[in-house]
């Protein structure tokens, strides 16, 4: 896959999970005063309107802009992030605008979900043209997502107990704290599919709540189909089939599974079926609910392709779960 893009493979270290699952670590009470001693009964703190320390950095820098600049250059909304920025992965592509002085210019929204939005994004050196990129902003503000995401979080651990008690109630603080939570789960499960070969987007960086990935479109800003959109022949049913199915196992190899795929979280780009969408990505060991989810995913896909005529003998569910389950080393 990486020579696709055309961009020599070499050996990098395997992305672990525990280099991001528990981020949390950063987050300090900066505040100068010593906590109250608690006990097992006493009632939890109420902490409205508490930030995560990435978020108060970010908002902090955007202060800071706003004070300092009147107009950016080029009528561009920000200077690049890129700088405070966990970054994607070596070898970078050479698109890859690294620059401290370029820009980042919003398009507008490409797409809006249950809990991010992702928005067409420009950087670019002032002056030039520049890059187009997807930036998926997760939301903190709703609760949209937070009603599912216990059976996903299953197997990653935050050790900090007043993060735990901030996420099981629920507060801005806690909403917070998942959202970045899930975007650092993204990053990271895009960081290690990406070294790979696997077909996922670059994932450029993670600021706070907000991952810039590659744009999968045209250079007009159009962006490549879903799967659920189009209608392929039969031929071409049975090739992105196969495809999908290769995809999972490559995810399979690693111990994941995708944990929520259907024909929406996959494009067609340049024929070649690209995977999105990977903020509840499971450890398929970690998780109990592993060989749970990674049927579902099977089923899914399968109902979908059965759904446009593809033959059942070909998208076997049985065999392609036992294909999985085998590439995981669950049996």
């Amino acid at each position: 896959m990486l020579a696709r893009w055309g961009i020599p493979i070499e050996e990098n270290p395997p992305v672990r999970w525990h280099d991001y699952e528990d981020f949390s670590d950063s987050f300090d009470d900066d505040s100068g005063r010593r906590p109250r001693r608690r006990y097992d009964d006493s009632p939890a703190p109420a902490r409205r309107g508490r930030l995560t320390e990435g978020e108060r950095v970010r908002l902090a820098q955007l202060r800071e802009d706003a004070y300092t600049e009147t107009a950016l250059p080029d009528g561009a909304d920000r200077w690049t992030t890129w700088g405070e920025a966990d970054q994607g992965p070596h070898p970078r592509p050479d698109w890859v605008i690294t620059g401290l002085g370029a820009l980042d210019t919003d398009l507008g929204v490409l797409k809006t979900g249950k809990e991010a939005d992702v928005h067409l994004v420009r950087r670019h050196e002032p002056g030039a043209e520049g890059v187009l990129l997807a930036a998926k902003r997760y939301r903190s503000d709703e609760h949209k997502l937070f009603h599912r995401d216990a059976g996903y979080l299953e197997g990653r651990r935050m050790r900090r107990s007043r993060e735990m008690r901030a996420i099981a109630g629920r507060t801005t603080f806690g909403r917070n704290l998942i959202a970045e939570q899930w975007a650092a789960a993204e990053f990271a499960a895009l960081t290690r599919l990406w070294t790979i070969g696997a077909p996922v987007p670059y994932p450029v960086q993670r600021h706070g709540t907000e991952l810039l990935l590659e744009f999968l479109g045209e250079p007009d800003g159009t962006a490549a189909p879903r799967l659920a959109q189009l209608r392929p022949e039969r031929d071409e049913l049975a090739e992105l089939w196969e495809q999908a199915a290769a995809a999972l196992e490559l995810l399979a190899a690693q111990g994941l599974a995708h944990g929520d795929l259907s024909a929406y979280n996959l494009l067609v780009h340049e024929g070649h079926l690209m995977v999105i969408d990977l903020p509840q990505v499971v450890d398929l060991i970690a998780n109990p609910r592993g060989p749970e989810f990674l049927a579902r995913d099977v089923a899914n896909l399968a109902g979908w392709f059965r759904g446009r005529g593809l033959p059942g003998d070909l998208a076997d569910t049985d065999e392609l779960v036992a294909r999985l389950t085998f590439a995981a080393g669950l049996g």
